[in-house]
């Protein structure tokens, strides 16, 4: 249920600057960027909650958030951080040798910097990790940029789901990346990896406290 524009804001459910929170603005090139990638973790939605608000004509809810939290077997979600501040999002769904990508999203003023090709990039190899073998996502029918990012990874064309965005009605391309194992996937992720100006550095996040953001 994914769409995103090289570098967008797009999820399942259907994006805005930060009233409550400085977002760290860009003045150094790309080439000395540090983006953190962390597993998404629920006091980080208050931030989420914000872009997926300004990206998207249907956002996810806070409960549709925990609720896809809550299912570590068959979910991975990611954050993408610079300075602290949560500048985008995305996650899979897992089932068997496929994997499905659920939300992928860009805060507005973050976009053009490759932060969703980290996010996708980190997809990939989550999928891989788990044991899948096949990446799915949908994709709105009118946003070739996406597709074009898409087809970057790897991904091609399999179907369309008719009148899929509710608020449009516009149709959904089916996309699909096979065979992730495979030496030429392997080899196109990892030049499309070092091709991302700046550092993209994997770190863990600590888990939860007992108290939930708001």
């Amino acid at each position: 249920m994914a769409e995103h524009e090289e570098d967008p804001g797009f999820s399942p459910g259907s994006g805005r600057g930060d009233a409550g929170e400085d977002i760290p603005l860009l003045s150094a090139p790309d080439s000395d960027l540090a983006v953190h990638l962390v597993p998404l973790r629920r006091r980080h939605l208050r931030s989420v909650l914000r872009i997926e608000a300004q990206v998207y004509p249907r956002p996810w809810s806070l409960p549709l958030f925990m609720s896809e939290l809550n299912l570590r077997t068959s979910r991975a979600y990611i954050a993408a951080r610079v300075e602290g501040v949560i500048v985008g999002y995305a996650g899979i769904m897992l089932a068997g040798d496929e994997a499905h990508v659920t939300t992928i999203a860009v805060n507005p003023a973050w976009q053009r910097h490759k932060i969703g090709s980290r996010l996708m990039a980190r997809l990939v190899r989550s999928a891989m990790a788990q044991g899948a073998r096949h990446l799915t996502l949908e994709v709105r029918m009118s946003n070739l940029g996406a597709q074009g990012m898409y087809r970057r990874f790897g991904f091609e064309p399999a179907g369309v789901r008719k009148n899929y965005y509710a608020e449009t009605n516009e149709d959904a391309l089916i996309m699909w990346a096979y065979d992730l194992h495979s030496p030429a996937a392997t080899a196109r992720l990892a030049a499309i990896e070092a091709g991302i100006p700046g550092a993209t550095i994997d770190g863990a996040s600590p888990p939860d406290p007992g108290c939930v953001e708001p």
